[in-house]
């Protein structure tokens, strides 16, 4: 006898008639043919009720997949759902707890998704190969069905980028939309963003939001979604979990954190850098611990640092806008002075230095470096060792780099560096109160103390 639509929660039209004619409910094990692929795996609910005829299938490695079905589609049960629990009960791998009996349901958060491009908002279209964004909230909740399980959904698309074309009046574009998903009274807000730049737009959105009531989470994929190894439904679910549910008011990058599905890491966004080409768990907390660990397949944050703001606390507050006359600057051996003449004949008000060890330069560039500070340019020296602070009281040269009028840096990372800068001189041009808000720990860009081990220990 036919399963009536009570055991199929979600199904609707084709999908709900084939699995209607199988037999199937929610909880059994199902296998699904359609033109030669099979899937197998435990049949779940389905989120939403869009049109599209899609089944949704939890595989033996934990992901769930939405298969699109269509007249020529089989779905036949290969387990009842009595047999899939017994077997859970007696050790078998755990089955999640939405096929058990669960507690009437309360309403779910809203959650808003901004894409502006990168891997993770990418959807290949095999028929021409062209790659376009897939960021309607359909298309989300299709590709990554749990997410519809955490929360309510809705998508805008702002812009199809690279993460490298990332420019500062895109950060604007951002932090404005941000703002607006927050008025809008959504519980959290997620930013789909490529990888490569994605540390720079976290601490922008971090400044320029000072008071924020809700998470922002900020994600990316390593890896296409048409790859096996693919990060972007893993990191894409993580990231709408902590949105949905993190007790942190604070933008935060949520990535793998390590290369199996165990659980994400939530990285406060002035204080992440990604540091690996390709790997998945290529981001990593510098001079900090990361915030919070998330484990998806269990829906549950586990927080492990003190965050700034809790959720609710704090009003919502934006402080947008960047100079753009900011450059950050890596020294080398033998690096010219000209460098830094060119840029204040240029007429650039912030340079941010990254030099050697505790914050030093070739000497023959301080006079330099003093010409461009009495022309009213401020100077804020960071460290390319990245782990640690500067301190140049030590030596001479760091001395009298302070004496030229150089603003230590302390142990931000040069890339927040440099996005703080770009916001403080948007705010001010009195090199006093520049140096006062760049020593000033405005959003955990500054830690005071360094008492855990922070080097990374990847495996080999």
């Amino acid at each position: 006898m036919g399963a009536g639509q009570e055991e199929l929660p979600g199904y609707t039209g084709l999908a709900l008639e084939l699995l209607k004619k199988a037999g199937a409910r929610v909880g059994d094990r199902v296998r699904v043919v359609r033109r030669g692929a099979v899937f197998e795996g435990i049949l779940m609910p389905r989120y939403a009720a869009f049109g599209r005829p899609i089944i949704v299938v939890k595989l033996d490695n934990g992901y769930n997949v939405g298969i699109r079905v269509d007249e020529s589609t089989v779905v036949e049960v290969v387990k009842p759902r009595e047999k899939v629990l017994e077997e859970a009960a007696a050790g078998a791998p755990a089955v999640l707890p939405l096929l058990e009996e669960q507690p009437p349901p309360t309403p779910k958060p809203k959650v808003m998704i901004l894409g502006t491009g990168g891997t993770i908002a990418s959807k290949i279209e095999y028929e021409t190969g062209a790659v376009r964004p897939a960021l309607t909230a359909e298309e989300i909740v299709e590709a990554v069905p749990e997410v519809g399980f955490v929360a309510e959904i809705e998508s805008r698309v702002l812009f199809n980028i690279l993460s490298e074309n990332m420019r500062v009046e895109h950060w604007e574009r951002i932090v404005e939309e941000v703002a607006r998903a927050i008025a809008e009274g959504y519980q959290g807000v997620v930013v789909a963003h490529g990888t490569d730049t994605m540390a720079y737009t976290a601490a922008a959105l971090a400044f320029a939001l000072p008071g924020l009531p809700v998470p922002v989470a900020l994600v990316g994929a390593q890896r296409s979604s048409d790859r096996p190894s693919s990060d972007a439904a893993f990191n894409l679910l993580a990231a709408v979990l902590t949105a949905a549910r993190a007790p942190f008011a604070e933008v935060v990058v949520v990535m793998h954190g390590e290369t199996g599905d165990t659980y994400a890491l939530a990285h406060r966004g002035t204080k992440v850098r990604k540091m690996h080409t390709s790997r998945r768990d290529a981001f990593q907390s510098v001079n900090a611990r990361p915030l919070a660990r998330i484990y998806p397949a269990e829906g549950r944050i586990e927080v492990v640092a003190k965050p700034l703001r809790r959720r609710g606390e704090t009003p919502l507050r934006v402080e947008n806008g960047f100079e753009r006359r900011v450059a950050l600057v890596k020294y080398f051996p033998g690096m010219e002075a000209e460098v830094i003449d060119f840029l204040v004949d240029r007429g650039y008000r912030g340079i941010v230095i990254e030099g050697t060890g505790l914050g030093h330069v070739g000497e023959w560039l301080i006079d330099s470096i003093k010409r461009a500070v009495d022309s009213g340019v401020a100077v804020v020296m960071t460290s390319q060792c990245l782990f640690g602070r500067v301190n140049m009281n030590v030596y001479t040269t760091g001395r009298k780099l302070l004496a030229a009028g150089v603003i230590p840096g302390e142990d931000m990372l040069p890339e927040t560096a440099f996005v703080k800068l770009s916001w403080v001189l948007a705010r001010t041009d009195d090199l006093r109160e520049v140096r006062r808000l760049m020593l000033t720990n405005l959003a955990g860009e500054i830690n005071p103390r360094h008492t855990v081990d922070l080097f990374p220990r990847w495996p080999h």
